[in-house]
């Protein structure tokens, strides 16, 4: 029996649709642009290519590292000097690519360095990839490269395997050695992603991100809710995607059922960025899903 998905080539639609919808992001992300105009222009060519978004766009700034995703009410714009990470997920039928890039807006270039330490702890990392490798040789590579550069890996934010509808399938991949006894299967979906500052190296809660999932299946006694639930399974939505009122009412009622994402921000207010690809277990090394 193969070790590879049977949709496999969902996976790989997935992968570029995201991969390209990570790109325009990047394009688009210029000093006076609205983080809601943006976030709803990456969905939209996401969802114009046959692909559904795997989850709100994030598009957190500074030392912001992730899980902001704007509300259907922000009215922030960009501006120069923005330490902006877009991260971007598309799943079709649940075959799910998440990827994500950071950009300095408006080119202000204060922090090159820390975006292009990012870059090559990914490259790092993925070139560390092996079928039955351990999990842990790709996290050291990933330090080594971030090191190299003066900077610190942030210790509490991992990659992570992917299976279909679960973005975060259960096993981690640290940005330092000596957290993992795992090993990568052929087959096996998985997310690398390294977070580089030039802060203190760990995040803590910030407010409330605009993000938020289902537990588990609320069942059919809310015909409102079950609808939501339906679109969105146990994938992580915003509201501002709900534009259906009994659906919004729903919801609002429903907290209990619902897990809530908090921003999550570098301890020191370092700055922060963030690379990330999907890659596909092969039987030499790593096929990356989202690039372009």
């Amino acid at each position: 029996m193969s070790p590879y998905p049977a949709d496999l080539e969902a996976w790989r639609r997935a992968g570029r649709i995201a991969g390209e919808a990570r790109e325009l992001g990047l394009r688009l992300a210029r000093p006076g642009v609205l983080r809601r105009e943006l976030a709803d222009q990456i969905e939209a060519y996401i969802r114009g290519h046959g692909a559904e978004p795997a989850f709100p766009t994030n598009l957190s700034r500074n030392w912001e590292a992730a899980h902001y995703t704007p509300s259907d009410t922000d009215e922030v714009a960009l501006a120069a000097g923005d330490l902006l990470k877009v991260d971007v997920g598309a799943h079709i039928h649940g075959a799910i690519a998440d990827t994500a890039a950071t950009v300095e807006v408006g080119e202000t270039h204060q922090h090159d360095r820390l975006v292009r330490a990012v870059r090559e702890a990914l490259e790092a990392g993925i070139r560390a990839v092996r079928p039955n490798g351990a999990v842990d040789e790709v996290s050291r590579a990933i330090e080594r490269a971030v090191h190299a550069q003066g900077f610190k890996p942030v210790v509490d934010l991992t990659g992570h395997s992917i299976e279909p509808y679960l973005l975060h399938a259960g096993k981690s991949i640290p940005s330092v050695g000596g957290y993992s006894t795992a090993s990568l299967r052929e087959g096996e979906v998985v997310a690398i992603e390294p977070f580089v500052t030039n802060g203190e190296g760990h995040i803590e809660d910030g407010p409330f991100g605009n993000i938020v999932r289902f537990r588990a299946d609320p069942g059919n006694r809310d015909p409102a809710l079950a609808r939501a639930f339906a679109r969105f399974r146990t994938l992580p939505f915003t509201t501002r995607w709900v534009t259906d009122p009994a659906e919004r009412a729903a919801l609002k009622g429903a907290r209990r059922l619902l897990q809530t994402y908090p921003v999550f921000v570098e301890t020191g207010r370092g700055w922060v960025a963030q690379a990330e690809h999907t890659i596909l277990v092969g039987p030499s090394g790593a096929e990356v899903l989202t690039a372009v």
